[in-house]
């Protein structure tokens, strides 16, 4: 499989600039990740094991704080890996994160993006629970959306040995994870289980179609260009991406009907490709009914807020957390 087969770009139209604070790590970025093809998916899939690529390993455990569990389930096609993060200390029930890894829908695992989360459960505020879906090419559509919903199902099924909530759950992820919990949230709304009280979408990779301005505006530009975004939906969908023939639950952004959806946060910078999908997504949310909290964040590209010194990163983290913890709180 390989991109050019599926679809010829023109042009790329014209972006917005990066925050001046952001360019230099995004230099070290593309140094440090290879362009996404049939010949660099392993190495990428390497790279995107560890939860922050690049850097130490972090510790799940925050000091002791945290109690660390790896689980299998057995859905009915496969067995799937779960990492549960608890309160060391309290019986709980506590709120359930629910949480949906990135990676292209080709890579990444569980522990991927977990730091992000951590200090929701080292301060008693909830559990994290990261499912680690089967990938594309290998698993394609509907692989990785059945996975992440078995793996929902089986936590509110199994909310007292989880010590959770059933009825106060967020479903959240990041880039392909957060499509897929888009995803997620749409099939737990149309089989009315379980019951998502929120969902945090963080730059959702949510439409196949390249129909957008910015879905086409970064050519070996950014983080996550057109090529590697195209990469990975055929991965996902082959000859049926950007077809009629595609769920709106592999891609939300073709949903019609959005209503009865839980409250919603979600953000992207205005120098990726996602911005627009991200946009349209989030007015339809809001025009049926849902209430979004919505953030563009000016300069940002693709995993921005991974650039720890620049003040736009820290406002978008900050601005993300202080949801969670108004989410948890209800």
């Amino acid at each position: 499989m390989t991109q050019n087969d599926a679809f010829t770009f023109g042009p790329a139209p014209v972006r917005p600039p990066y925050d001046p604070e952001l360019v230099p790590g995004l230099a070290a970025i593309r140094a440090a990740t290879p362009a996404l093809s049939d010949d660099t998916l392993e190495l990428v899939r390497e790279i995107t094991k560890a939860a922050v690529p690049g850097r130490d390993p972090i510790d799940l455990t925050a000091g002791g704080r945290v109690r660390v569990e790896e689980l299998t389930i057995t859905s009915a096609e496969a067995e799937l890996p779960l990492v549960v993060l608890s309160p060391a200390e309290g019986q709980g029930p506590w709120p359930l994160i629910y949480y949906v890894h990135g990676g292209g829908m080709v890579a990444g695992g569980r522990h991927l993006g977990l730091d992000d989360l951590i200090s929701h459960v080292a301060d008693g505020s909830a559990v994290v629970v990261s499912i680690e879906y089967r990938l594309a090419p290998e698993h394609p559509d509907p692989a990785p959306i059945t996975d992440c919903y078995d793996g929902l199902r089986w936590c509110a099924e199994n909310a007292r040995q989880l010590r959770i909530d059933p009825s106060h759950i967020i479903v959240t992820g990041t880039s392909a994870g957060g499509g897929l919990a888009a995803g997620v949230t749409l099939m737990a709304r149309d089989s009315g289980f379980p019951a998502v009280s929120h969902q945090v979408l963080v730059c959702p990779m949510l439409d196949d179609r390249f129909e957008t301005h910015s879905s086409r505006m970064l050519d070996d530009d950014g983080t996550w260009d057109r090529n590697g975004n195209l990469y990975g939906w055929t991965a996902l969908l082959g000859d049926r991406r950007g077809t009629e023939d595609v769920s709106y639950y592999a891609a939300p952004a073709r949903a019609k009907d959005l209503s009865g959806l839980p409250r919603t946060f979600i953000d992207v910078g205005s120098a990726e490709g996602f911005r627009d999908e991200v946009i349209v997504y989030a007015m339809g949310l809001s025009q049926a009914g849902v209430s979004v909290d919505l953030h563009m964040w000016g300069g940002g590209f693709h995993g921005f807020e991974n650039i720890a010194p620049a003040a736009i990163a820290q406002s978008s983290f900050s601005t993300r957390t202080e949801f969670f913890r108004r989410a948890l709180k209800r």
